[in-house]
């Protein structure tokens, strides 16, 4: 079964250029180097929400548990939230659509 790795966060005040630096040199390139297949990513412009959702596919729950797990995985997290606020995952079954 092919599950969803939904990530969101915050974008910390004053940080904004070097978390968009990061992100695309270090944290989209680790993410695919782990296993996961990017699926989509949304960014909240108005309203109460994460200000930023990632989601992420892997073919099976147990292959998504091992890599959050790993000490890559727990690097890559740790310096995002160098750049974030409310940074939050969890892995739900992949279904078409929006998944929040």
């Amino acid at each position: 079964m092919t599950v969803k790795l939904i990530m969101s966060w915050d974008i910390a005040p004053e940080r904004e250029e070097e978390y968009f630096e990061f992100v695309v040199r270090d944290f989209i390139p680790g993410v695919q180097r782990l296993g996961f297949e990017l699926s989509d990513a949304w960014a909240t412009v108005y309203g109460a929400r994460p200000q930023i959702l990632v989601g992420a596919l892997l073919p099976s729950e147990y292959r998504a548990k091992e890599i959050l797990r790993s000490s890559d995985w727990q690097s890559l997290q740790n310096r995002l939230q160098d750049y974030v606020n409310n940074f939050s995952y969890k892995i739900v079954r992949a279904r078409g659509g929006f998944q929040f």
